[in-house]
């Protein structure tokens, strides 16, 4: 797996080629808990998810409603839930989707997949996925362009992992909410 210690030239070269920019619409279908901070990442920062270990605060954003909906409800019956929509103009985003670029990188997209992540990050502090997210935070990256892993997903249904967001670019991120509904 790799680790942010043995960064050298050629992974600075494949993060370097590995830049995406993603434009456009992005989904999230939040905690109702949540739906006053659509932009707060704080959901991720207080229990950790797959690209980003306890205490960092990230955003996890599908490309499509349906996606959005699969990932927010990974367990039983759908529970209550808020659609958000952003506007996204992210730059220097990682696209883990690119095979060659993972191998590059000695992973795999079954590395990514790991379904014992949370276990390896409770034993651990840290998980493989989480390392790896770090080392491309390290390399300027905003974010994590990745396969859903959710129930029900394909291989055309995508994430945005953010780790890095703001009002203005290169990584603007903004709520849709034209007619104030969330009062944020």
């Amino acid at each position: 797996m790799w680790l942010l210690e043995s960064l050298d030239a050629a992974d600075a070269g494949v993060h370097a080629r590995s830049r995406v920019q993603y434009r456009g619409k992005l989904y999230r279908a939040l905690n109702p808990v949540y739906a006053r901070e659509p932009l707060s990442g704080r959901g991720a920062k207080l229990y950790g998810g797959r690209f980003n270990p306890k205490g960092a605060p990230a955003l996890y954003l599908s490309l499509s409603l349906d996606t959005a909906i699969r990932e927010a409800n990974r367990a039983g019956s759908l529970q209550p839930t808020t659609i958000v929509a952003y506007d996204a103009d992210i730059d220097n985003v990682f696209d883990t989707r690119d095979t060659d670029a993972l191998a590059g990188l000695s992973l795999t997209a079954s590395d990514l997949a790991d379904p014992a992540w949370r276990d390896l990050m409770k034993r651990d502090g840290i998980a493989p996925t989480q390392q790896f997210a770090l080392g491309c935070i390290a390399q300027g990256h905003h974010g994590l362009l990745v396969r859903s892993f959710a129930r029900g997903t394909g291989e055309g249904d995508s994430n945005l992992g953010l780790r890095v967001w703001g009002d203005a670019g290169p990584a603007r991120l903004a709520v849709a909410d034209d007619q104030d509904r969330l009062r944020i």
